[in-house]
């Protein structure tokens, strides 16, 4: 191997283990956010206010850090493509088209 290469293979193990790291930090969120829900729906008391306030900001912070979390990791990658745009037009001039040439009167 070169060393071009070598550091693509690099770039490629970086960007995977950022990856995965991505998803398990979600999935953490996911199940921690659950059980801050379901305290939420039991919590009574003399601190019920003070513990939902606090439940409430947790959830609120940790909602935007994996926002910006997911940001950093998937910068760059857009969800609708220009390959994907163009095959859809394609489609709704094909689609016109078969329209147009099988409307019997």
């Amino acid at each position: 191997m070169t060393s071009g290469e070598n550091q693509r293979l690099e770039r490629a193990k970086k960007r995977v283990k950022r990856l995965k790291l991505f998803y398990i930090h979600l999935a953490g969120y996911i199940v921690f956010v659950a059980l801050l829900l379901y305290n939420l729906y039991i919590v009574a008391g003399p601190y019920k206010n003070n513990i939902i306030s606090l439940n409430l900001s947790i959830i609120v912070v940790w909602t935007v850090l994996i926002f910006v979390h997911g940001l950093h990791i998937f910068k760059g990658k857009r969800i609708f493509k220009k390959s994907w745009e163009d095959r859809k037009v394609e489609r709704f001039l094909k689609e016109k088209k078969e329209e147009e040439t099988t409307f019997w009167e």
